[in-house]
């Protein structure tokens, strides 16, 4: 065995090369989980439309050769030739990382897709893929095969639809599974629906002894969500309390009710991505609900100058909450997601929270006994 170590053995990956030789790097592992991360990278990208005001509808497809297809109803990816690489924008998109509508060039003002990778690292993950852009009145198409170009953006008809069309079959190279579970894609875009209000999501199964279909809509937003939490939980009191609110350039909705059982469920989301850590948004739920809990007891004579102050614990117990909010360009901490770090959110959802609570519990007297 050699110890030399020199300048030949530095290896160089170029452009979606290194998503196939470490594909962990970008999706997390090469299990089921990776393989229904796939799903989640191009919807997230529909989802970004639907967060910017022009997409209604996403109708995600499993194809009877577990290949899957994503529909949405935006503008579409953008067709023109890029001014920096010299190539359509949709090759961009499609063939180099870390390229994409969401660095601050006034594509999206929020997005969960925010290191730009998704499309790219879907497309050298599949053993084929194709994409159609319906746009200005046109069809546009362009095929890929692991990640190589196999023909320029070109145009194949007519159209008067609007939106993008993503058709992809996983890489049974890569993956160690590559048959996917409608109830882990019925479960994630249901949540997605939930935290994106008015956008209508369908499920659709083609494959043999296994067809079915669901639509997810809820103009209720996390309100719904929360009722949907508690539906075999008893509430405490009727009305879910729900605030919506922007300071410091943070989107902020809350909602939330308490039930008869004595764990606290909380969920918190940036950008429409799970933080199942928390964060500084998590923390500024807290703070803000056991202050204006405290100061309203006061307020109204049920907790006296001598008493002690309810704790978090004690105005947690039995709550199902939903905590949402979107920012421009989140921080998290480490490289999953799954921890909020943004200053700002800790104070916007605070102030937003307590505005609403106050005027809340004086009409739900309830939720303060």
């Amino acid at each position: 065995m050699s110890a030399e170590y020199n300048e030949s053995q530095i290896q160089v990956l170029e452009g979606l090369e290194a998503v196939r030789k470490r594909p962990g790097m970008y999706i997390g592992s090469t299990s089921e989980k990776g393989l229904h991360h796939l799903v989640y990278e191009i919807v997230d990208n529909a989802v970004d439309e639907a967060l910017a005001g022009f997409c209604t509808e996403i109708t995600v497809t499993i194809h009877p050769d577990n290949s899957i297809s994503v529909l949405d109803n935006g503008r579409g990816i953008p067709v023109g030739i890029h001014h920096q690489k010299g190539i359509s924008a949709l090759e961009v998109v499609f063939t180099i990382l870390h390229a994409g509508g969401k660095f601050g060039g006034g594509g999206y003002k929020v997005s969960g897709g925010l290191h730009g990778v998704g499309a790219s690292v879907v497309n050298a993950l599949s053993t084929w893929l194709y994409v159609n852009v319906y746009s200005d009145g046109k069809i546009y198409e362009q095929r890929y095969e692991r990640g190589n170009v196999l023909c320029p953006v070109h145009e194949i008809g007519t159209t008067d639809k609007h939106g993008t069309f993503v058709h992809f079959l996983p890489d049974p190279e890569i993956f160690e599974e590559t048959v996917f579970t409608y109830d882990v894609l019925k479960q994630r875009l249901r949540e997605t629906a939930f935290l994106t209000k008015g956008l209508k999501i369908n499920l659709i199964d083609l494959r043999e002894g296994k067809e079915q279909e669901r639509s997810f809509h809820y103009e209720g937003g996390i309100k719904e969500f929360v009722a949907y939490i508690n539906k075999n939980r008893q509430p405490l009191y009727d009305n879910i309390f729900y605030a919506s609110g922007e300071k410091d350039g943070v989107l902020v909705e809350v909602a939330f009710q308490h039930n008869d059982g004595y764990t606290e469920n909380i969920f918190t989301f940036v950008n429409n991505i799970n933080t199942p850590d928390g964060g500084t948004h998590l923390v500024g739920f807290k703070s803000g609900l056991t202050k204006t809990i405290n100061d309203y007891g006061k307020k109204i004579g049920i907790i006296k100058d001598s008493d002690k102050k309810l704790s978090g614990d004690d105005v947690r117990e039995g709550m199902t909450a939903v905590v949402s909010i979107k920012v421009g360009d989140p921080q998290f901490e480490g490289q999953t997601k799954a921890k909020l770090g943004t200053s700002e959110a800790k104070g916007a959802v605070e102030a937003v929270l307590s505005e609403y609570l106050t005027y809340f519990l004086e009409e739900n007297p309830a939720v303060g006994k």
